[in-house]
């Protein structure tokens, strides 16, 4: 058993004398609780193109978030965090009837009201969503609330995917508690409707796969098409990665991450008019019925893209120009906002670099091994790197973190670094050899000089949700634990 279960099992066993009253009075002592848990994750090469049907690369990390369920007939879901970095709006209350009008779930938008972006409450969506997610595209029905005990050790606002271990680690518990059967894919996918559409976040799915799927000490080799593991992929002995947080808060809800989504979906909506390409509506979803690309961005080829595409793309367009002359995009999370200007160009040429970029970065690794190869692999995240910037989402903390990446390294086992998830601030991935890691503690104490914040460093990897399964605990006095059979 890991030393975070242990810990986490021992918090439970303690709750009586927690200092927040809160705590103390939250579960029953005569029902069993379900345990999960699911980890934060790295993000190696991929990262935002995976929104438009990219290749990534992902580490599930050693750190993860736990939660503690225990079904309550009272219809309410009772939530309390014990995360460290929050405070007294760690306590969250609702009735499960707020998800029903006249008997059917309320719709998604309805539901966000509940849990307003700038409001205290904001952070029980990605917990509480998953009820209303299981009601409305599982048609679930649920006849008892929960009582919810969240305790998490992934850095928030770090780019290591917070928001998505929660939700995982969150649905994971309301499926054991209520035995709803979820594939470890299909949970991913639900858990990213959570984030979408309760929270309202445009994220692809990348972090939820990885966190709900992942395998320690193995990248996760995901097809977001739009959500297919091709394999894992040990890293090779001679290689390690490592994060270095650059203390600049991320977030997927942020003002740039949104638009440079919403740009990359133009730049497909106007690659299908120049290819004369069928555009419809099916089911209220405008489609595009390519036969080629398979309705992804990231299967057209840098070379098709160069030769016949880039010039017919604007570098920005006013989004009320767009709309006349192509109406809406194909994405469903995001639409076109006629009163702003959007970047176009780049962020469709990184969706098409990057899942190239992706394809060679895993190519590499199965080679043998030699300097030639480091220096490659470690070329591609530089070029990343230098992409995401030209998108827009680069931060001063993570140019310098890279910058002082290169400044020391091949000679001092340090081949590649770049910015990952969502990007503006969070955490740069590092790639050296297997023994650079007091070079890459160097980098960190050179950024603690320079910025004067000493950032975190990331390394380890632990398993997905998946391989975790549940732990049922007994609270009829034999206090014994009881591991589940793993999902499958």
């Amino acid at each position: 058993m890991r030393a975070d279960t242990r810990e986490f099992l021992a918090l439970l066993d303690n709750l009586n004398a927690h200092p927040i009253r809160e705590c103390r009075e939250l579960f029953d002592s005569g029902a069993d609780l379900f345990v999960t848990r699911a980890p934060g994750r790295l993000d190696l090469m991929g990262g935002i193109a995976d929104y438009s049907g990219s290749l990534v690369l992902e580490l599930p990390i050693g750190e993860a978030a736990f939660v503690a369920l225990q079904r309550d007939a009272s219809r309410k879901i009772r939530i309390v965090t014990v995360t460290k970095d929050r405070a007294r709006e760690a306590v969250f209350e609702m009735s499960l009837d707020d998800f029903e009008q006249a008997g059917k779930p309320v719709g998604y938008e309805q539901a966000r009201n509940l849990f307003p972006t700038d409001g205290p409450a904001n952070w029980a969506a990605y917990i509480a969503g998953a009820f209303l997610v299981l009601m409305r595209e599982r048609g679930v029905r649920f006849t008892e609330g929960a009582r919810i005990l969240l305790a998490s050790n992934v850095a928030e606002g770090k780019g290591v995917s917070s928001s998505a271990a929660i939700e995982v680690a969150a649905m994971s518990a309301v499926a054991a508690a209520f035995r709803i059967e979820l594939a470890p894919r299909d949970l991913a996918l639900l858990c990213q409707k959570v984030e979408n559409a309760v929270v309202g976040a445009p994220c692809g799915v990348m972090d939820q796969m990885t966190a709900a799927s992942g395998v320690e000490g193995e990248l996760l080799a995901l097809l977001c098409q739009p959500a297919e593991i091709q394999k894992t992929i040990a890293l090779p002995d001679d290689l390690a990665v490592w994060g270095v947080e650059s203390g600049e808060r991320h977030s997927v809800c942020g003002k740039d991450y949104g638009p440079v989504r919403t740009g990359a979906f133009m730049g497909y909506r106007i690659i299908a008019d120049v290819a004369k390409l069928k555009v419809e509506t099916a089911d209220g979803v405008l489609q595009i019925e390519d036969g080629i690309w398979h309705g992804y961005l990231a299967n057209v080829t840098p070379v098709e893209f160069e030769s016949s595409y880039a010039r017919h793309i604007p570098e920005r367009i006013a989004g009320g120009e767009f709309l006349t002359r192509y109406g809406e995009t194909t994405d469903t999370v995001t639409r076109v906002n006629p009163e702003r200007t959007y970047a176009v160009l780049k962020p469709t040429a990184h969706a098409v670099c990057e899942h190239s970029r992706v394809r060679a970065f895993a190519d590499l690794l199965h080679e043998s091994a030699s300097s030639s190869r480091n220096e490659q692999l470690g070329e591609l995240m530089y070029q990343s790197h230098a992409s995401y910037s030209a998108c827009g989402l680069g931060s001063a903390g993570t140019d310098l973190l890279v910058k002082l990446v290169q400044d020391l390294g091949t000679p001092h086992g340090l081949y590649g670094a770049k910015i990952t998830g969502g990007g503006i601030g969070g955490t740069v991935a590092v790639l050296g050899t297997r023994n650079a890691e007091a070079e890459v503690r160097r980098v960190a104490a050179s950024y603690e000089e320079a910025m004067s914040y000493r950032p975190r460093v990331f390394a380890g990897s632990s398993p997905g949700s998946a391989a975790f399964g549940h732990l049922r605990i007994s609270r009829d006095g034999s206090e014994a634990y009881n591991e589940s059979t793993q999902y499958t």
